[in-house]
Parts: C-alpha cells; sequence; structure tokens
C-alpha cells in the first residue's frame, strides 16, 4: 500500500503514516513524501497513493490551515481521524553552539506550537515559516540553509541528517497532540 504523507522523511506525518498502518494492520507501507496537503490529495484523486495522511489540528497550533485550504480542492473520504503525541526539538547542525544560532525555522504549525517558548528563550532570533519541519532539518544538513540556522523537528529528523538537539520538547504543552486525517479516493 501506498501512503502519501505530507512532510519529508523524518517528518510528523511520516510518524502518524506508519502508526496508522500498525494500527490498521498494514504489513510494509510505502511512504511517499508529498511534503504538503495539497501534493497529498493531488495523488490520491490521481490514484498515485491508496491513502492520503495529513494533520488538520493541534491541541496547541490549532486548525493547519494548509490542510483546510488544500481540503476544499479536493474531493476524498475520510477514512479515520486519530491523534499522536508531538514533541519539537531544537536542531541545529554539528558543533553549532547557541550563541551562532541567527534564524529559527519549521512548518507554521509547529512555530506556532513552541510559540511561546521561542519568545522567552530567542527573543532575538528571526523566526522564519518553512515547508516542513524535516525538510527544514535536511536542507540545514544538505547546506540549503546556513549552519547558523536551526529547525524545530522531530527527533528522527535528527538522527536522520545527523544533526545535533541543542534542547528537547520545547513545545508550549507538556499534553501536545496533533489529529491527523487518513484519506482515501472517493
Amino acid at each position: 500500500m501506498k501512503i502519501g504523507v505530507m512532510g519529508a522523511k523524518g517528518s510528523f506525518s511520516e510518524e502518524a503514516g506508519r502508526v496508522y498502518a500498525m494500527k490498521e494492520g498494514i504489513q510494509k507501507p510505502e511512504i511517499c513524501y508529498l511534503i504538503s496537503a495539497e501534493n497529498v490529495l493531488t495523488a490520491l484523486e490521481a490514484g498515485e497513493i491508496d491513502l492520503g495522511v495529513f494533520p488538520i489540528e493541534n491541541s496547541n497550533g490549532g486548525i493547519v490551515l494548509e490542510a483546510v485550504h488544500a481540503m476544499a480542492g479536493h474531493r476524498f473520504a475520510i477514512k479515520k481521524l486519530f491523534d499522536i503525541e508531538v514533541h519539537h526539538n531544537l536542531l541545529v547542525a554539528p558543533g553549532v553552539n547557541a550563541t551562532e544560532i541567527e534564524k529559527i525555522t519549521s512548518h507554521d504549525q509547529a512555530l506556532k506550537q513552541c510559540r511561546m517558548y521561542l519568545k522567552r528563550r530567542w527573543p532575538e532570533v528571526e523566526v522564519e515559516v518553512y515547508v516542513d519541519t524535516a525538510k527544514a532539518a535536511e536542507d540545514i544538513a544538505n547546506g540549503t540553509l546556513p549552519r547558523t540556522t536551526a529547525a524545530i523537528a522531530a527527533r528522527p529528523a535528527a538522527e536522520l541528517y545527523g544533526l545535533e538537539i541543542l534542547e528537547e520538547s520545547i513545545q508550549d504543552l507538556k499534553w501536545n497532540y496533533t489529529t491527523f486525517i487518513a484519506a482515501e479516493r472517493i
């Protein structure tokens, strides 16, 4: 089964896709990293994937607007709504310390979930929205983003892209859950 997710390798959406597959007894799903909800729903309608997984709401950050906008333009059925716990981490290139960070980037939803942390801990650092949490981590690792940029992303992204976790569980709420949609073709 091909499961398209709204994120890059190492994203929370990938985790959600794998959690869904495990709970539903889907053996060895093929995860397709489609980055955006628009790409997921377009691929689903075109028959390029069997199932789409993307976030719709977070207990702290609220509605995922990107997903709502994409949903408005596509026909699909909601097969299941499910939650996963989300722990954000501040990731940096190897050897980068806190005093060197000039910018922090991540998906808009992750930034919303960490907004008080960012105001309290990094008031002087530029914060910038990025297309995806894991894509930000990947782009720090491959040099697309400067070494002085930090990303807010999942622990698997740090491990996958060889980044260091500068600070763990930086989300504003200890209990931080995101609701995902498992979507299928109509």
